[in-house]
């Protein structure tokens, strides 16, 4: 995997001119562009389930095919220049910077380990993801997910029944729970560089949050507690009963240095630029990027072999999240585009529906096509772009247009749990889940999964919130 990182020039000598290139301009795309990306959700919808051996082995091919479906068209049709812009802007300044923080996440949570074995009884395990909620606004969705996961796992691993338990999980500590601050998930951290309050964001999501959290934990425990008298336990605990212990502590310390990474890098503003080609990296950025890595580097170094052999510790589930990842965010740089565009692009028709024929926004339809968009893109260019199609201004937003604020932030962070791809986090989780010998729903079961759980929370947050 780190032997990639050196060829972030490939681009630039692959399509000669792309480092001058514009982006793409929205107002221009027609919806066949998106084509790609449908392309490859149906591959990661498909393929595990009618070719699994085939996806197993071969989906970071897959990702690049679809890749290449999006840029030789592109290079070929809006020139060669334009097409190295969008791949340099796309792994450069948004997927490489994704990545790292995902690994350094990643591996500085798998040097945590709590040995002991914790039985998954209704109780415990309600418990576990309540606890996980409220970690994820403090240490981030991915810290709070990695770090509690294989502790779940664990507890589970002699349930009859425990996919319902990583579901769930999905949906609170890695979707949910991030939605007090602006550390918890990506769109709030935007917001907060953009200049929307930390404390605003607390003071106003806290009472969605809370809904939606008590609402699913209520509904997990009742399904736990169903498949607990129903199914019992396996004869046999694969956990030996032994004592509760945390190792690893020194990775506590890494972790609360990651998350404060992040945080100096929406607050320190040297106002200092590297310019690559048509892609401005900041400063802070490449110091946060760089810290994080050196934090990855210094996790593996002073982790006892036995403490990551205890989690079951390996590479599989980064490098997948790593390589589909970076086919997703270049084939999705045609489908934000036109969205940017907004009345002018092919999507104008949805843009509509936000506002009504006074001009005055519809704050239910900001929540709901935030959230259905930020299901299958990245939440956090979603959330920028509906933030922009609101007023643009924080200041404004936060006051004269709090509501719809709201909508957006609420949309953003809860809808990202409608798939696995909705979060970067919930393929991760999956990804651990499997290699943990869960058999995980695929990507039409899992959204069975949110679509009878998540859609009913949400009808229920829009009537108590958004209806004006």
């Amino acid at each position: 995997m780190f032997r990639t990182l050196p060829l972030l020039a490939l681009p630039c000598l692959l399509f000669p001119g792309g480092a001058a290139a514009a982006t793409l301009d929205g107002s221009q795309l027609s919806l066949a562009w998106i084509l790609p990306f449908a392309g490859i959700l149906l591959s990661i919808a498909l393929c595990p389930l009618f070719l699994p051996k085939f996806w197993h082995h071969h989906f970071g091919k897959v990702a690049a095919f679809w890749a290449l479906a999006f840029l030789i068209p592109c290079a070929l049709s809006l020139g060669p220049g334009l097409a190295g812009g969008v791949v340099v802007h796309a792994l450069v300044e948004e997927y490489i910077p994704f990545i790292i923080l995902l690994l350094a996440l990643y591996t500085i949570s798998g040097g945590i380990l709590i040995w002991g074995n914790l039985h998954g009884s209704p109780l415990l395990n309600t418990g576990l993801l309540a606890l996980g909620t409220v970690l994820a606004s403090l240490m981030g969705t991915t810290g709070a997910a990695m770090l509690l996961i294989r502790p779940l796992l664990k507890a589970n691993d002699n349930r009859r029944h425990n996919v319902h338990v990583v579901v769930f999980f999905i949906f609170l500590v890695a979707n949910i729970g991030g939605g007090l601050t602006p550390i918890g998930d990506p769109p709030l951290f935007l917001g907060f560089l953009k200049g929307v309050g930390f404390f605003w964001t607390f003071e106003h999501m806290l009472p969605l949050v809370a809904l939606a959290a008590a609402v699913l934990l209520a509904v997990f425990y009742a399904i736990d507690s169903y498949y607990f008298r129903k199914e019992g336990v396996l004869p046999v605990d694969k956990t030996p009963d032994s004592a509760v212990k945390i190792h690893g502590k020194r990775n506590i310390v890494l972790l609360a240095a990651a998350v404060a990474c992040v945080v100096l890098s929406g607050v320190w503003k040297p106002g200092i630029e590297l310019q690559l080609g048509a892609v401005a990296l900041q400063l802070q950025n490449i110091v946060r990027d760089l810290l994080l890595l050196g934090l990855t580097l210094l996790s593996l170094r002073i982790t006892p072999k036995p403490v990551r052999a205890g989690n079951d510790f390996s590479w599989g589930p980064i490098q997948e999240v790593a390589k589909l990842f970076a086919g997703i965010f270049i084939v999705m740089a045609p489908a934000i585009a036109i969205l940017r565009a907004g009345e002018t692009g092919a999507l104008a028709g949805l843009v509509r529906l936000v506002f009504d024929a006074d001009g005055l926004p519809r704050d239910h339809m900001f929540f709901w096509l935030t959230g259905a968009l930020s299901a299958f893109l990245d939440n956090a260019p979603t959330y920028l772009v509906f933030f922009n199609l609101a007023h643009g201004d924080a200041q404004h937003l936060m006051s004269a247009m709090g509501t719809t604020l709201l909508a957006v932030s609420a949309g953003s962070v809860f809808m990202g749990a409608m798939s696995y791809i909705g979060n970067a986090p919930n393929f991760m989780v999956k990804a651990v889940a499997e290699d943990r010998g869960v058999n995980m729903p695929s990507f039409f079961g899992y959204m069975a999964w949110s679509c009878a759980i998540l859609l009913p929370t949400f009808a229920l947050i829009t009537g108590v919130f958004f209806l004006n």
